[in-house]
């Protein structure tokens, strides 16, 4: 898919890589961008429709959606990360809550849009989703979940014409990883990579130098394998399962 006078909703699209993304899709042709953003927003540019949109909130999300007329690239990135040690459970239901039912609740208000136009659904990930960070061990788990989301629409969404691609990105410069002391990649190059993978079809998109060296292992690797294994079995019948 390429963005060229396509219809995108970014959500957290107020800063990081949600603005990023939108500045990319407004530069790579885009005829309409919605920005969902908990906080009003004003952008300069015509082609941008904000959206007043926590993905936390079902009727924020049902009133959003109203608001689109046609949509083909949905990206999912909104996201919350905070250090816990695994000791207040309200801490892992608040990154459960935005990280994996946020874009899970999202997929389902679009998906009769998406699957009218053959479009494709992003869900903007981590690295913690495969190898979890033990100081947000909270994030990490919500990020493992929403990549089993990611693939699990894949394989459910594949006869309707709608594909699904899981970011798993490294260490990003924005605002919630300012804490960590490793080199970070700009959210405006973690962009461009991410709506490049989109358009070369990658299912699991590496965007940054810290993540694309496991690109190639992981795409030839045995899970990826049984992943394509137990998806040949959506087509199936329960008893020949």
């Amino acid at each position: 898919m390429t963005i060229t006078d396509r219809a995108v909703l970014v959500t957290g699209a107020n800063r990081g890589i949600g603005q990023a993304l939108v500045e990319e899709a407004l530069r790579r042709g885009a005829r309409r961008v919605y920005a969902g953003t908990r906080q009003p927003l004003v952008h300069p540019d015509t082609r941008v429709t904000p959206l007043l949109l926590d993905v936390t909130n079902a009727a924020q999300i049902r009133a959003a959606v109203e608001r689109v007329d046609t949509l083909d690239l949905l990206i999912n990135n909104a996201g919350v990360a905070r250090f816990d040690d695994l000791s207040d459970r309200a801490v892992l239901e608040q990154h459960l809550a935005v990280n994996l039912f946020g874009a899970y609740g999202m997929t389902q208000a679009c998906l009769p849009l998406l699957t009218r136009s053959h479009g494709a659904i992003v869900i903007v990930l981590s690295l913690t989703a495969v190898a979890p960070l033990p100081f947000v061990p909270a994030y990490s788990i919500s990020k493992a979940a929403a990549f089993s989301l990611s693939q699990s629409l894949r394989a459910v969404l594949a006869g309707q014409g709608v594909r699904a691609h899981a970011v798993l990105a490294g260490a990003v410069d924005t605002e919630m990883s300012r804490d960590f002391a490793v080199p970070k990649a700009p959210p405006e190059s973690v962009a461009r990579a991410i709506l490049d993978g989109v358009a070369n079809g990658e299912e699991e998109i590496f965007p940054d130098p810290m993540s694309a060296p496991l690109a190639a292992p992981w795409r030839g690797g045995a899970l990826k394998a049984l992943e394509r294994e137990f998806a040949a079995l959506a087509n199936a019948t329960p008893e020949a399962a």
